[in-house]
């Protein structure tokens, strides 16, 4: 794939980025490069090869899924100007 100066200056405005003639025309080349770069990755077999988040192994650390903190709504609607069974009452907004 190759990316043309039309095709810089279509994604800066769509950025919403100010580039001028000689920018995009530096763009282009730089873009090229990076998209070659790419190219040259798809080639690379990795048939086999699992995927992994660290380039060592390790495992992942967990905890318990338990409840800390909790039967605390009485606190939190304490200073609400108006609740019911520990919701927040609001006047209706939309009719």
């Amino acid at each position: 794939m190759s990316v043309d100066i039309d095709t810089v200056k279509r994604v800066a405005r769509l950025s919403r980025i100010a580039v001028t003639e000689e920018e995009a025309g530096r763009m282009t080349g730089e873009l090229n490069v990076i998209l070659g770069f790419v190219e040259q990755l798809s080639e690379v077999d990795v048939e086999g090869v699992e995927p992994m988040t660290s380039v060592i192994p390790m495992e992942m650390k967990k905890r318990q899924d338990g409840v800390t903190d909790g039967d605390k709504a009485a606190d939190i609607v304490a200073n609400a100007p108006a609740t019911e069974e520990n919701f927040f009452l609001v006047p209706k907004v939309v009719e």
